[in-house]
């Protein structure tokens, strides 16, 4: 309730209605004076501040210790004591994401060719013998080392100072000797019917040959720029992920008629806000690991997503309160339709990562 003074007219400033008390019975507006004072400005921000901030610790509460017991409230009507699912999901998920790409940054993306493994390592085996038989002592073979070790060091540092070039391919076939598309469709054109790529391909390559140009052959380039717009894509797919969730839950409580779509819905949400919540705790015991390297900081992520999938079990058991071998099965079921959601969901922004860099 704000604490201006109440209007002697009866007439709501919104709608026109003629008041009756403080509020108006039509639209909900306070009848107050519409003037207010910078001091008043400050302490209307506070209150709303500290009431957003007291409601979502309570809700946050009962988030953690009642899996399933705010969305239950919720659905009940018991709604005045929580803060409401899409706002909190709305705070929760920026929070977290600000955190994540503040923690999570691309750096430098080294996808040369290493020199000493596999085949050039047999190689250099081979030679390193050749060269030690002709050593006549111990010195001789301190040296021929030496110089081994010299030539293999001055191999790695040439490397890494090359970019890695050859241009951006997404199939095996070499694009990279086609200097434009029009050289690339004048080409194909000259091929016989059958010869030619087919649609899909003509439209990789064609990407692949602007790509190529755009990057001028510098793959580490490419994919930095690539996994830098795949990682900012996360809050979309997180988004678009949420209804699919709510509808496969829909899915499997079909026969239950009491629970509506938007019933999922609100679980989903919650759901997803002890996830992002799980996940900021994580975060910090990962960076914690790295200040403070001690093995207790293993067993507590893994104690923490074991609990994560206990949580999403015990919300739907104490939720949609059936027994325990039909929850069971559903969980299984529901977590083999994520999992494949999200692999799905990863490989539809990829693409659309590498269309749209």
């Amino acid at each position: 309730m704000s604490h201006l003074p109440q209007r002697k007219e009866n007439k709501c400033l919104n709608c026109g209605t003629e008041v009756i008390g403080r509020y108006c019975h039509v639209c909900g507006q306070e009848n107050l004076e519409p003037k207010e004072s910078f001091w008043h400005l400050i302490t209307h921000f506070f209150y709303d501040f500290t009431h957003f901030d007291g409601k979502f610790f309570s809700t946050l509460k009962y988030l953690i210790i009642k899996p399933g017991f705010v969305s239950s409230e919720y659905i009940k009507g018991r709604r005045a004591s929580y803060l409401h699912p899409i706002r909190m999901y709305v705070f929760t998920s920026a929070f977290f994401f600000i955190i994540f790409f503040w923690i999570f940054t691309i750096g430098k993306i080294d996808l040369s060719q290493p020199h000493l493994q596999g085949k050039d390592s047999v190689a250099w085996l081979n030679a390193r013998q050749l060269a030690l038989q002709n050593a006549d002592n111990h010195e001789d073979s301190m040296e021929i080392m030496d110089v081994i070790n010299k030539v293999k060091a001055g191999m790695r540092i040439d490397s890494a100072r090359q970019p890695s070039k050859g241009g951006v391919r997404f199939t095996d076939d070499d694009t990279a000797h086609y200097s434009s598309i029009a050289e690339y469709d004048s080409v194909q054109k000259s091929l016989p019917e059958k010869d030619r790529d087919s649609w899909l391909r003509k439209k990789i390559r064609k990407r692949e040959i602007v790509l190529t140009e755009q990057y001028r052959g510098d793959r580490n380039a490419f994919w930095r720029d690539i996994l830098k717009n795949f990682i900012h894509q996360f809050p979309k797919l997180f988004f678009i992920s949420l209804p699919i969730f709510a509808f496969i839950l829909k899915l499997l409580y079909i026969r239950r008629r009491n629970f509506y779509y938007a019933d999922h819905t609100i679980f989903s949400i919650h759901l997803y806000i002890f996830s992002f919540i799980l996940f900021l705790v994580l975060i910090a015991i990962m960076n914690l690991h790295e200040v403070i390297d001690t093995q207790i900081w293993n067993w507590i992520s893994l104690f923490l997503w074991l609990y994560w999938l206990y949580y999403i079990f015990r919300a739907m058991r104490n939720f949609y309160k059936q027994g325990l071998l039909k929850t069971i099965v559903k969980y299984i079921i529901l977590s083999f339709l994520a999992f494949f959601t999200i692999l799905i969901l990863f490989g539809a922004f990829f693409t659309y990562s590498v269309l749209e860099t």
